[in-house]
């Protein structure tokens, strides 16, 4: 069994798709031993030429060093890649794609095995990885003896945080973020559907959409805020109300312009619940104790 060498420590990973190869060229880039394995042998062809040893077996590469990294397609394939894997005195990392509930299901089933576990969504996107001040995340939940001891391994690939010892935090925190984002995507998708019709160049647009959400992105700070103190009227500038009141316009536009309404209509419905209890006073934040009943 290998351990830490010098100040670099010896790194299994098990997986090579896009974001496995990926984490595995920033690990042998660091100067990381590594060993690799992945379904398909050939995946790692590559990565030993380039320094990497390549295990004929899951059990082989676990049982090569203590820190092994595990980004598999799902939590069925991680089961079914380790299940007969002596997993005593490992640490474990899984940064494979799932939701909160597995997570925890795994870390159980790890701490049963005799192995340390974290777990971890990656907020980037393969060509991110490695590349400093790309912005790319690692977020982890779990052991936080592990997170400590090889907090600077796990940094290679990405900027490493640890959000918990609950092992299902870093998974929600995953599915929580990227929910945001597809909102804030459907958002765009509809503006440019205004414009899509008129004698406009969405170049020359976007510039304009992507300052605009710059500029509306700090009031997550206050919907925080107000989730913490339970004030929702607390530092409102646009009342509910006045939001409500606002909106037949917006779904006038889309008529006007032959777009489809079905991006925005759900969440002023939501709005007008909310408006409905008698809360015109407050900010948007109590359409969250709707979706969250």
């Amino acid at each position: 069994m290998s351990h830490t060498t010098g100040t670099k420590t010896p790194v299994t990973l098990l997986g090579l798709g896009a974001m496995g190869t990926a984490l595995a060229r920033a690990w042998l880039a660091a100067g990381h031993p590594l060993t690799v394995w992945n379904r398909t042998p050939s995946r790692a062809a590559a990565l030993t030429a380039a320094g990497a040893r390549a295990a004929d077996s899951a059990a082989t590469a676990v049982a090569a060093n203590t820190l092994t990294v595990v980004c598999l397609l799902d939590d069925a394939s991680v089961e079914e890649t380790l299940n007969s894997t002596d997993l005593t005195g490992k640490d474990l990392v899984n940064l494979t794609t799932g939701t909160p509930a597995q997570a925890r299901a795994r870390a159980a089933w790890a701490r049963e095995r005799g192995a340390r576990y974290l777990d971890g969504g990656i907020m980037a996107v393969p060509p991110m990885i490695g590349v400093p001040d790309a912005g790319a995340h690692i977020l982890l939940s779990g052991s936080r003896e592990l997170f400590d001891q090889h907090r600077q391994t796990l940094a290679v690939p990405a900027a490493a945080t640890f959000v918990g010892e609950d092992a299902g935090f870093a998974a929600l925190y995953d599915v929580a973020l990227l929910s945001a984002m597809y909102g804030m995507f459907a958002g765009a998708a509809h503006a440019f559907a205004l414009i899509r019709g008129e004698d406009i160049d969405p170049t020359k647009f976007a510039p304009l959409l992507a300052d605009w959400l710059v500029a509306m992105a700090p009031a997550v700070h206050q919907t925080a805020d107000q989730l913490r103190s339970g004030d929702y009227t607390k530092d409102v500038v646009s009342t509910l109300a006045m939001q409500v009141a606002g909106t037949p316009t917006f779904l006038t536009t889309a008529e006007e312009q032959g777009v489809s309404p079905e991006l925005l209509t759900p969440y002023f419905a939501l709005m007008r619940r909310r408006l409905a209890e008698g809360s015109g006073e407050e900010d948007l934040t109590g359409v969250i104790d709707l979706l969250a009943r």
